[in-house]
């Protein structure tokens, strides 16, 4: 990512490859596991892994916001997404930064 420290890239880069649906499923799983616990009478067990749940939706919300939004690192990855070249280079720069660079 362009404008974040090396932890939160490192972080989100990992993140990215959980599957959206994955958050859902545990989400769920913390339900049903809060609804059997509250059947077999332990109440507290049962609003403790309940409270679960929102925190891991707000967990996909946030992965889900990332891989969305997050700001391409160059001028050739903005238009290979669907994004359109930045108005604010020239011409010529924007062939040079998406020009092939020789190896060395």
């Amino acid at each position: 990512m362009k404008n974040e420290d090396a932890v939160t890239t490192h972080v989100e880069m990992q993140t990215r490859r959980i599957p959206s649906i994955g958050f859902l499923g545990v989400a769920i799983g913390c339900m049903a596991a809060s609804a059997l616990l509250m059947i077999s009478g332990r109440k507290t067990w049962a609003n403790f892994v309940g409270q679960w749940a929102p925190t891991i939706l707000i967990l996909g919300t946030y992965n889900k916001i990332a891989k969305t939004f997050s700001a391409p690192l160059d001028e050739e990855q903005r238009v290979q997404h669907g994004g359109h070249p930045s108005l604010l280079k020239s011409p010529e720069e924007l062939t040079r930064q998406m020009s092939p660079q020789p190896v060395s």
